[in-house]
């Protein structure tokens, strides 16, 4: 069985690479934002509704009149910027249709873009663009160079597209597969129930528990001391850049064991059993913010705010998520 399949790395760029994909994030930010606005504006003044196929034939323009700035950069891949805003607005209105909450599409601050796609492999980019060089493996981006690549595992199947995304201070490739063969486990013939939990973040129906790491709790010193830092510091200064810089990273660690647990917790339980049951959580109205109750405002406040982290501690999400990234072979009856 062949699937589709995302391969991340970790980037090692130089600093002036580090320079040019930041200068790439900002100007394909900028052409959504531009896009946005001008959809905005259309309707609001014309009623007329733009769609992708115009604002993709309006590059052209752009590119040739900021040559040294949208210029510089694939075209694909600004078409596929341009596809991440029509996609933004096909969600709207599915959620509008829908009686959801609409949740209009939204303008980009500087942090809220961090991710630029090139949809094909060969336009634009090229994965392992230094075969000369067996040691090492490149990823050559239009506008950016060959920038090396720390891959720790091999690549499967066809590579299609190409996305290179900020997290923090580092940079990472990755890199959507096609084809790739399917890792089909054995079966086992055994089925569990499972209830997620703080204590323990998972209680098997047989009887067994897997422990909760706490992984923000553990760093719950170290962070309080970068925030506090940050508070000390003063707007727009360098020193209160860098204090910025500590306390993302700091949650990035978290954020990166947190999901190394749940995936290995996740492993753990498919690999023993075929079926898995777990809860339907609603995990983001279990963690709204507590007013207390009619009769008593203010009661158990601070109760509650500590479950809150607690539960977004334990990862409940990302731990069912992870249990359907397997394939059993099927079981027979």
């Amino acid at each position: 069985m062949l699937v589709r399949r995302s391969f991340k790395f970790l980037l090692r760029p130089t600093v002036h690479q580090q320079v040019a994909l930041t200068a790439c994030l900002d100007d394909h930010r900028a052409l959504y934002n531009a896009a946005l606005e001008h959809r905005r504006t259309a309707y609001a003044k014309a009623g007329v509704s733009v769609r992708y196929g115009e604002q993709s034939a309006d590059l052209k323009h752009i590119r040739a009149e900021d040559a040294d700035g949208q210029g510089r950069w694939s075209f694909s891949c600004q078409q596929a910027t341009l596809r991440r805003l029509d996609r933004a607005f096909a969600a709207f209105f599915a959620r509008v249709k829908a009686g959801r909450t609409p949740g209009y599409p939204r303008f980009k601050g500087k942090g809220g873009f961090d991710t630029v796609t090139w949809p094909k492999d060969g336009d634009g980019c090229r994965w392992d663009s230094q075969p000369e060089h067996p040691s090492a493996t490149f990823v050559r981006l239009q506008g950016i160079g060959h920038v090396r690549v720390h891959r720790h595992r091999a690549v499967r199947g066809t590579v299609k597209t190409i996305s290179v995304k900020r997290e923090g201070s580092r940079w990472y490739v990755i890199l959507a597969c096609d084809d790739v063969p399917a890792e089909v486990l054995s079966a086992t013939g055994a089925r569990v129930g499972i209830d997620l939990g703080v204590a323990s973040l998972v209680t098997t129906s047989d009887g067994d528990h897997l422990d909760n790491p706490l992984h923000l709790s553990a760093s719950a010193d170290r962070l309080a001391a970068a925030q506090r830092d940050l508070a000390r510091t003063k707007r727009g200064s360098k020193r209160r850049r860098k204090a910025v810089a500590r306390v993302a990273a700091l949650h990035g660690k978290v954020r990166r064991r947190r999901l190394d647990g749940a995936h290995k917790a996740a492993l753990r339980l498919v690999r023993d059993y075929d079926v898995i049951a777990h809860e339907d959580l609603r995990i983001t109205n279990m963690t709204r913010s507590a007013c207390g109750t009619v009769a008593a405002p203010g009661c158990n406040v601070a109760a509650k705010s500590g479950l809150n982290r607690n539960i977004l501690d334990a990862g409940w999400g990302c731990s069912c998520e992870s249990s359907r990234t397997r394939l059993k072979a099927p079981v027979e009856s």
